[in-house]
């Protein structure tokens, strides 16, 4: 598969035109096969069975993918994101120091724009040599940042200085909503990428695993709202190390406000961040399918899974 890592793929009804290294990681490898033809499996049969295909998507920012579900499926099709906890945001929080919230005011004490926040995921993680040069070129850049870390939590704290904040956990809808937030970096879970969404935030794509990697896809070609720090190499044998100079220079240019191509990025995020904003608001179409499902299984329609 390496040699075919450039190849375009354009024939995937109500996917855009992409290439082979920006599939999903499962589609590659022996094991990484039997997992796909299970999940192929299990998908078909819940949907044979169900009444109803709830999505946590918003329509107007993928309309072609709602288009192909309706000509595929028979069973009503209900895009209802971002499903996101935004009614908590309305909700004052009491801050002290032990309270592990401490990090907010911290983020009140910051300049607007100035912050960049970094969340690589609970769960997957780039190679300990590329975590290092990452460290590294986080610290050299200069630019401020409050990052989410578990393992490596202590490991970052001691070379932090004054230019950041680590923390083992935070809300983080309510730190990407925060004014002093300038930018988001991630492994580009969904959940997270409908936060930063919401959030009318650019993203600095670091994807692990499957469907991560289509979606820092769609945040940089399709979007246009971010940059790529890894691109995974597909059959690649060895892990390609992005050194802590070029992160470095990523994040200076990432984070700078004035560049022509910041500037663009930025309107990009604000102008997706006001259309999902519009989904979920009173006759949205977010709020308008959520109504209709509602209604249905209320009325005693259907049955549903």
């Amino acid at each position: 598969m390496k040699e075919r890592g450039d190849e375009i793929i354009d024939y995937i009804p109500g996917i855009n035109t992409t290439s082979v290294a920006d599939l999903p990681t499962v589609f590659f490898g022996d094991n990484h096969q039997k997992v796909l033809h299970r999940a192929i499996e299990t998908v078909a049969q819940v949907v044979e069975k169900a009444q109803y295909l709830l999505l946590t998507l918003v329509h107007e920012l993928e309309p072609q993918v709602f288009d192909t579900f309706k000509t595929k499926f028979a069973l009503p099709v209900y895009p209802i994101g971002p499903t996101i906890p935004h009614f908590e945001l309305s909700k004052s929080l009491p801050i002290n120091h032990n309270d592990g919230l401490s990090y907010l005011n911290w983020l009140d004490s910051q300049p607007k724009q100035s912050v960049l926040y970094i969340s690589l995921g609970s769960f997957l993680s780039v190679s300990k040599a590329q975590m290092d040069e990452i460290v590294t070129g986080v610290q050299n850049s200069g630019v401020t940042f409050l990052w989410v870390a578990r393992g490596d939590a202590s490991k970052l704290k001691d070379g932090v200085g004054d230019k950041g904040l680590v923390v083992p956990w935070c809300d983080q809808l309510r730190v990407l909503c925060h004014d002093s937030i300038g930018g988001f970096w991630s492994h580009c879970g969904w959940n997270s990428i409908l936060e930063a969404v919401y959030a009318g935030l650019p993203i600095l794509t670091c994807p692990i695993f499957w469907d991560q990697v289509p979606n820092a896809k769609q945040i940089v070609e399709d979007w246009k709202i971010g940059y790529r720090v890894l691109k995974k190499k597909v059959g690649a044998e060895h892990e390609h190390l992005v050194t802590r100079e070029e992160i470095a220079e990523l994040v200076q240019r990432f984070m700078d406000l004035e560049s022509k191509e910041g500037k663009e990025m930025r309107e990009g995020a604000r102008q997706l961040q006001e259309t999902c904003q519009r989904a979920i608001a009173e006759g949205g179409s977010s709020d308008t399918n959520l109504d209709a499902f509602i209604k249905d299984i209320s009325q005693g329609g259907h049955h549903y899974l």
